[in-house]
């Protein structure tokens, strides 16, 4: 009996020693304690816009200057490519994942696999459409029917003194995407208390230069008097602009255009007038992003919705930043 006993504690006392020195090394349930221990799983839309690669740049940027391991991957704007890149990440045992979903519906799933696994989710630049808010920790990115909202009050005060209607083509970002959904609605929300505005079309240019070109050049067949161009970013403004010098008018003064995002080559053509107005939509989240992730590893409290600060921008206000942008 004495024997067993003092077995028991031997080996009692062991699995403290062992415990003990999991701990020190910085293992076990409190997780890494330094940044060079943390690893970040990302999973990014793409590379579909300027935007877009100015975000992954300044996301890669604030990671390697912390200190922390990221690990990347490019959807190609294919959700079913987002979910496998953040199963991989669930499997290599992450210590966060961070994501800009794709489009805004479809994550419960993959999302509960990441809860079951202990790894907090962070979401960047675009939310989830779900019911469950325990299925992240916080929501990084703009209020994008704010940025609608912004686009449509220009446009209202801008054609103030006009009484003729106003036709708009409405160029759409991916179908099912947070910020084209709520970009659309923001800008409804606001004409909608004036008759004189009528979007006479709206279709996705699925946010790409090139898909804004051909949508343009489509809508501009069919709508020939159309007045204004709405996009819900500059990539697909870029686009129509070309289309429309190609059907032999100008840009910016035929037809008004009014975009989102300001990246340099928006910015530049709202400075050179070929666009008319710039809702500004920053994707440097990079130091915010590092600052979620350092603050959830070490077990803080995070704030659930994030958003960004942004402004606006006219043509002279575009000549004064263009100097100075980043992106």
């Amino acid at each position: 009996m004495k024997k067993t006993l003092g077995a028991a504690v031997a080996i009692g006392a062991l699995l403290l020693a062992l415990t003990g020195c999991a701990q020190e090394a910085g293992g076990g349930s409190e997780g890494p304690t330094a940044p060079e221990d943390i690893v970040v799983g990302f999973a990014q839309v793409g590379a579909e816009s300027g935007w877009r690669t100015a975000n992954t740049a300044d996301i890669q940027s604030a990671f390697k200057d912390a200190g922390i391991e990221l690990k990347f991957s490019d959807a190609q704007q294919k959700q079913e490519n987002q979910i496998k890149a953040i199963r991989s990440y669930i499997q290599q045992d992450v210590d966060v994942i961070a994501f800009s979903p794709v489009i805004e519906s479809g994550w419960d799933a993959v999302l509960n696999e990441a809860k079951d696994a202990g790894i907090p989710v962070v979401l960047t630049d675009r939310a989830v459409d779900s019911t469950d808010d325990s299925l992240y920790v916080s929501f990084l990115g703009s209020d994008f029917i704010e940025e609608g909202k912004k686009a449509g009050d220009w446009l209202v005060e801008e054609f103030a003194d006009s009484s003729d209607p106003v036709k708009i083509i409405q160029l759409e970002g991916t179908t099912g995407a947070a910020p084209a959904l709520d970009r659309a609605e923001g800008f409804a929300e606001v004409i909608k208390a004036d008759e004189k505005f009528e979007v006479v079309a709206s279709q996705t240019g699925d946010f790409t230069r090139a898909g804004g070109k051909q949508v343009t050049e489509a809508l501009l067949k069919s709508n020939p008097d159309v007045d204004v161009i709405y996009a819900h970013n500059d990539d697909m403004g870029l686009g129509a602009i070309e289309a429309i010098e190609a059907a032999g008018m100008t840009p910016g003064e035929d037809i008004t255009i009014i975009t989102v995002d300001a990246v340099k080559d928006g910015m530049q053509a709202l400075a050179d007038g070929k666009i008319n107005f710039i809702v500004e939509c920053s994707p440097l989240l990079g130091k915010q992003l590092v600052d979620i992730v350092t603050k959830v590893v070490a077990g803080e409290e995070v704030e659930k919705r994030i958003i960004t600060e942004e402004t606006t921008f006219t043509q002279e206000q575009a000549v004064e930043a263009l100097p100075d942008r980043q992106y």
